[in-house]
């Protein structure tokens, strides 16, 4: 199966993608986003070309991806290159690291931005950090989250496409281990520290909160990504001061809020006319747990997407993912644990058991979405 890739292009420092699909929205006073859409999905923790031959429903997922001018994720695994380091993990089935054809891959499938903070952004080492920047930055994705030092973790992360240009800040919490966070002197992830009494380090919030207002200064939408390992013991829950953080975020200038970390699907909010999605899940999960490891939801996201004009939310579409927990063969043969975690377009009594899952937790949150043929809305007022 050849699925056409898009000409990614460098020029001062921002990745400029062409080719996009036409505006779904209608073209905004002069000023500010004028139509933009934006998707986001669910983490990308992926360790095989799932592109190489495709699979049944690879396709469709593809098709939804290709209707937006900026299409985001979290590359959730280091890349192995000649400057990568050794693992720095000891267990092997909580390792991720991949070739960078895996790269190739999220290009062909539509991803043009990319957060890079997260717990597995160690995986290679400090090193490991550095390579997987590099070959993101080489291969033409808007990225943010990691850095030479934490000045550079912390900045925002470019991109611009015919339509606006974008700012990223990505941070990480929870399961940064030592040696991973950025600093003033050593590259890294931007860690946003959580205290034992479920406040956010004052210093780590600020500097996050000075990124994200400056890139609202300088870029028509900003996006604030969070990496969220700090769930407790209830990883379906959204924690009070995780909601905070995301509503301080878009106070600070974001416009759109994305969470991930926990593998489960949290409520989506609409607050002061942008978008918060307090937890995505996963869009490619190459977990190489066994199978039950996780409950069947964990193996459940969707596709959001989300309309901007003059910077303020004026259209969410969501569509409903399943991903496969079962594998080619059985467990523990040879291509068992490259085939399972894919993901295709939910349908049937599945589509409609995620979205309602989705309404509840929404709803939770003071945001009412409307379930219609196997997709949700929310339509502003």
């Amino acid at each position: 199966m050849t699925i056409n890739r898009r000409d990614f292009l460098q020029a001062s420092g921002l990745a400029a993608i062409s080719g996009v699909s036409a505006f779904w929205l209608p073209a905004a006073a002069a000023g500010g986003v004028q139509g933009l859409r934006v998707t986001a999905t669910g983490q990308a923790l992926i360790s095989h070309d799932i592109c190489a031959a495709g699979y049944p429903g690879f396709e469709a997922v593809v098709a939804e991806l290709a209707r937006a001018d900026v299409v985001f994720t979290d590359l959730e695994t280091a890349i192995r290159t000649p400057h990568s380091g050794e693992p720095t993990r000891t267990r092997a089935m909580f390792s991720h690291a991949a070739e960078p054809v895996v790269l190739d891959c999220l290009e062909s499938m539509g991803f043009n931005l990319l957060a890079l903070a997260n717990n597995h952004a160690w995986d290679l080492g400090t090193a490991g950090v550095l390579a997987t920047r590099d070959v993101v930055r080489a291969r033409g994705f808007g990225h943010a989250g990691t850095g030479r030092d934490l000045a550079e973790a912390t900045a925002a992360g470019m991109l611009a496409t015919p339509a606006a240009t974008v700012a990223l800040v990505a941070m990480a919490s929870g399961r940064i281990r030592d040696g991973a966070a950025a600093t003033p002197e050593r590259p890294g992830v931007n860690e946003l520290r959580l205290l034992e009494d479920e406040r956010l380090h004052p210093e780590d919030a600020a500097r996050n909160l000075a990124a994200i207002a400056a890139a609202a200064r300088v870029a028509d939408l900003v996006i604030a990504y969070h990496h969220n390992h700090e769930w407790g013991d209830d990883l379906a829950r959204t924690k009070d001061w995780a909601r905070r953080w995301a509503q301080a975020c878009v106070d600070a200038g974001a416009h759109l809020f994305v969470a991930h970390g926990a593998p489960l699907l949290h409520g989506i909010e609409h607050y002061r006319g942008r978008l918060i999605c307090h937890n995505l899940g996963s869009l490619v999960f190459h977990s190489r747990t066994p199978l039950g490891h996780y409950p069947a939801e964990v193996w459940e996201s969707v596709i959001v997407h989300a309309g901007f004009v003059a910077g303020r939310l004026a259209e969410l579409e969501l569509v409903p993912v399943a991903l496969n927990e079962q594998g080619d063969g059985e467990d523990g043969e040879p291509g068992f644990h490259a085939t399972r975690g894919r993901p295709t377009l939910a349908t049937g009594a599945r589509a409609e058991r995620i979205l309602a899952r989705l309404a509840g937790l929404s709803a939770a949150l003071d945001t009412a979405l409307v379930i219609r043929d196997g997709r949700a809305f929310l339509v502003p007022g």
